[in-house]
C-alpha cells in the first residue's frame, strides 16, 4: 500500500483520490478548529466553497441550531456568528449545533477529497486519532493521500511538516520508503529537521507570521498542542462528523 502527499489541492484530480483513503490537513486552522468543534459537542460541520454559499445555505437550513463561521485571510466573516479559531469553539458556544464553514483554504482542500473512499480531518490536534485510522485503512488494503491544503494554491511549511508528522505515525519505525511518494518523504524529511516539537516548524511558517500580525498567536499555540482534542472527523455526504474511534 502506498501514501501520497499533495502539497496543495490545486488541480487534484478525481482519480486521485477514487476508492482511496484521505487525511485532509489546514493545521492553522480549519481541520484545527473542525476537530475543536466537534469534540465540544457540534453536531456537524457542513463546509462550503464561498461566504454567499454558506449565507445561502444559511437562510435554507433557518437560523435554529445552525450557526455560520469562517474567515477570510485570517480575519472573521462579518455577520457570522464565529471565525476560525479553536478557541472560539467552546462547548458553550458550539454544542448541539450545525456549523456551516467556510474558509480561505482548508474548506476547499477538503471538498477537492470528495469522491474518496474515506475523508478524514487530520491537524496536530487528533494526530494519534487519525494515524490509528490510517494503519487501519493500508491493512484493509487502501492506498493513502494525505492532502494539505498550502496557503493559497502554494506549498506551507505548517501542513507540509502535519503530513510528515501523520506519515511517520502510520509507518512507524519501519525504514523502507518504498510505499512513500517523493512529496511524502519530503515531508518525513522536515519532521527530521524539526524534530517532534510542533511549536517551531508551525512558528515558521507564514500562516502563523500572518495569525500573529492580526493579534491571533494564542491560535498558532493551541495549534500546536498534540492531541489536544482526540476525535476523528470523517467527511461524508456533505458533513464532517464524529466518526467511531476503534
Amino acid at each position: 500500500m502506498t501514501i501520497q502527499v499533495v502539497f496543495t489541492p490545486a488541480g487534484l484530480a478525481k482519480d486521485e483520490v477514487a476508492g482511496r483513503g484521505v487525511f485532509v490537513i489546514d493545521v492553522l486552522r480549519a481541520t484545527t478548529t473542525m476537530c475543536a468543534a466537534l469534540h465540544h459537542g457540534a453536531r456537524s460541520i457542513i463546509p462550503v466553497a464561498s461566504i454567499e454559499e454558506a449565507i445561502r445555505m444559511g437562510q435554507t437550513l433557518g437560523p435554529d441550531d445552525l450557526l455560520l463561521t469562517g474567515e477570510r485571510h485570517g480575519k472573521p466573516i462579518p455577520g457570522f456568528a464565529l471565525g476560525n479559531s479553536p478557541l472560539e469553539m467552546t462547548e458553550a458556544q458550539v454544542r448541539g449545533k450545525t456549523l456551516v464553514m467556510t474558509t480561505t483554504n482548508g474548506t476547499g482542500a477538503l471538498l477537492s477529497a470528495a469522491g474518496a473512499a474515506h475523508v478524514y480531518v487530520a491537524a496536530a490536534a487528533n494526530l494519534s486519532a487519525a494515524a490509528a485510522r490510517a494503519r487501519q485503512l493500508m491493512a484493509d488494503g487502501l492506498d493513502l493521500v494525505v492532502v494539505c491544503a498550502g496557503r493559497h494554491g502554494a506549498f506551507g511549511l505548517d501542513d507540509a511538516y502535519t503530513a510528515g508528522r501523520l506519515v511517520v505515525e502510520t509507518i512507524g519505525d519501519r525504514r523502507r520508503l518504498d510505499d512513500l511518494d517523493d512529496a511524502a518523504v519530503a515531508a518525513v524529511d522536515l519532521v527530521r529537521r524539526y524534530g517532534v516539537r510542533w511549536e517551531r516548524p508551525l512558528g515558521r511558517s507564514a500562516a502563523a507570521r500572518q495569525l500573529d500580525a492580526i493579534g491571533m498567536a494564542d491560535d498558532v499555540v493551541e495549534a500546536a498542542k498534540q492531541d489536544r482534542y482526540p476525535v476523528l472527523p470523517v467527511f461524508a455526504e456533505r458533513r464532517v462528523q464524529v466518526a467511531p474511534l476503534g
